[in-house]
């Protein structure tokens, strides 16, 4: 049966001898006869006593205090750990792992990103370059290797930062190893990081080191890239602007190409052929390698711009070429250049209408001249809604839908974090749905306050992403930790009767990371209710259920209050009834000439009826004739 028999057990697996009596309580050696540690410190009650202990067995003396919190020796008043690598909420900072995980929305990732961009654009343009234009491979060659190697390390060395690069979740910076490994592994972008560094340059040996073309993979680095106008974008002082030079960027790039595409093909049919592709070299002139490139450059501007102006295409490959150019001067530049003027005046309209116009609250800061700090603290407030797509505006981006398709669209995002509050399990879901179009999104930066004691309570808060901290008035003490799914805020928007904080909050909330809510305010709370008054019953007796446990319920007020809401609630019942009445006497009073005109007719056709079937009785009568049936 699995009882412990022998060596000290009874068959009942019941611990004798040794000091414990039959019943296998512990006897002698300090205990008494009730298995109650006595002496050596201890009272008759088990309590530890002397040796830096008081009556009540709590420790004193020796860095405690009376309550038995530690103090003294790098801890503070609340017994939170401070100094020697603690901050001041109580956790662990430098000596660790933590020190060297790169926060991505900090300044040494950015730095990173700039030095990681520049190899990345040095093989986009040098090194397709190089393919293209020997003499510019062969004359610089002493250069180019180690550049080249140098790159190389740089891409090496960007995938060891990567994985040493955190990531937010739940608002709050993964510092973990293997979560940051285990999720950059499974990325597509370490696929590609693997691809680039693949060292195709052993090949050198087989074919010759003037053979930059094996080593393209390296193009494959693209993400640095797309990340760096990404995080530059949001860091920008003038972002319509830098995303103007950007397109340019954009655009010079793919001419270059187009220029050195054009020099090679010019190479494989032979310079000088026909009038369509590069002059002979044979020129001196001509074989100057700034000729050749310029001359590149402006024959793919004058293609890819269609102004014209470029000789006739002879051979076949020249018509392919001129062709492929045309199309993706019709289908890429033509547009941009087009519609360049659009793009500087409503360049970032659409963002603006999603998310906070960045340039336009930092252009305010300045003007109100704001503290440095506070403006670094805005700036990464609005970094990180554009970086992770965090929308506080939602009933403006979908105000134009239909209102039944809106409630669709807010249900299917954002019921299931409303059925997880306990308040609102029992609603029925006509009243969920409800609720879900008057959800407010809202977004809290480390160390922002939610909501402070004492302050008066318009709206409730859910929590979807992030942790949140109940501290004390000090701001440090941490009461409890709040996460996803929690809520908080709903004592004060309900207005129950006998509540001893009435609509004031009771703590102070603080963000610990990034943190995000959903508000539901007090207006739109009795707005659903009216239509609702069943739920208002419930979530009212909830709400008093949670206060008589917090011990913060007057009930001698409450009843009073609740005789008085009985009154005021049967004189609403009649007036309401009255109000029906009147509104069913008034419409039949409407519809009173209606109906007279309707039994008039009636009325007429029947007689009419009547007539007709009276009408041959007679006319058989005074003829003196008999009518027989058949």
């Amino acid at each position: 049966m699995g009882t412990c028999i022998g060596y000290g057990y009874d068959g009942m697996g019941t611990r004798l001898g040794h000091g414990y009596d039959g019943t296998g309580t512990l006897i002698g050696h300090g205990y008494d006869g009730m298995g109650t540690r006595i002496g050596h410190g201890y009272d008759g009650m088990g309590t530890r006593i002397g040796h830096g202990y008081d009556g009540m067995g709590t420790r004193i003396g020796h860095g405690y205090d009376g309550m038995g919190t530690r103090i003294g020796h790098g801890y503070d008043g609340m017994g939170t750990r401070i100094g020697h690598g603690y901050d001041g909420m109580g956790t662990r900072i430098g000596h660790g792992a933590c020190s060297w995980i790169l926060d991505p929305m900090g300044d040494w990732y950015f730095r990173w990103l700039i030095l990681t961009t520049i190899p990345a654009a040095y093989n986009w343009i040098i090194l397709v370059s190089r393919c293209s234009f020997h003499d510019l491979q062969h004359n610089y060659l002493s250069v180019w290797l180690p550049l080249d190697y140098l790159s190389d390390l740089t891409y090496l060395l960007n995938i060891l930062v990567r994985f040493n690069t955190g990531y937010l979740e739940q608002g709050l910076l993964v510092t973990d190893r293997w979560q940051i490994a285990g999720r950059y592994a499974r990325s597509h972008g370490f696929k590609l990081d693997l691809l680039s560094l693949v060292p195709t340059d052993f090949l050198y040996l087989h074919f010759s080191i003037h053979s930059p073309a094996l080593r393209l993979n390296r193009l494959l680095q693209v993400q640095s890239l797309s990340e760096f106008f990404q995080r530059l974008e949001t860091r920008a002082s003038y972002p319509n602007i830098f995303r103007v030079i950007r397109i340019l960027i954009f655009m010079v790039t793919s001419i270059h190409w187009n220029a050195c595409a054009y020099f090679t093909l010019s190479r494989h049919i032979g310079f000088g052929r026909d009038p369509w592709v590069y002059p002979n070299i044979s020129d001196t002139n001509n074989a100057r390698l700034s000729r050749q490139y310029l001359y590149s450059f402006y024959f793919s501007t004058l293609i890819l711009s269609t102004i014209g102006n470029t000789p006739v295409p002879v051979r076949e490959e020249e018509y392919l070429f001129v062709m492929a150019d045309f199309l993706i001067a019709v289908l890429v530049f033509a547009s941009i250049v087009g519609s360049m003027e659009s793009i500087v005046s409503n360049l970032d309209q659409s963002g603006r209408s999603v998310f906070p116009d960045h340039q336009l609250i930092g252009d305010y800061l300045r003007s109100q001249r704001v503290d440095r700090k506070l403006q670094e603290r805005v700036t990464r407030w609005t970094q990180h809604l554009r970086l992770y797509k965090k929308l506080t505006n939602e009933r403006q981006v979908l105000q134009m839908l239909p209102d039944r398709l809106r409630a669709e669209v807010a249900v299917s995002v954002h019921l299931q974090t409303l059925r997880k509050v306990q308040l609102f399990q029992s609603c029925e879901l006509g009243m969920l749905q409800q609720l879900v179009l008057k959800l407010q999104p809202q977004v809290f930066s480390p160390g922002d306050y939610v909501c402070r004691k004492g302050d008066v309570g318009r709206e409730m808060y859910i929590i979807q992403d992030g942790r949140l901290a109940v501290v004390a008035d000090d701001g440090v003490t941490q009461f409890a930790i709040l996460e996803v799914g929690n809520y908080f805020g709903e004592i004060s928007i309900l207005n129950i009767a006998g509540s001893r904080f009435g609509s004031r909050r009771t703590a102070n909330i603080r963000s610990i990371g990034y943190s995000d809510l959903f508000a539901l305010g007090k207006d739109d709370l009795s707005e659903v209710l009216r239509e609702f008054p069943e739920a208002k019953d419930v979530l009212e007796g909830r709400g008093r259920e949670m206060l008589l446990k917090m011990g913060m319920l007057d009930e001698a007020v409450t009843h009073s209050e609740l005789e008085e809401m009985d009154v005021q609630g049967r004189v609403e019942w009649l007036e309401s009834a009255l109000d029906l009445l009147q509104t069913r006497l008034a419409r039949l009073i409407a519809e009173l000439p209606s109906n007279v005109r309707k039994i008039n007719l009636r009325l007429n056709y029947l007689e009419n009826e009547l007539s007709e079937r009276l009408d041959p009785d007679e006319d058989s009568k005074s003829d003196g004739t008999e009518r027989v049936p058949g």
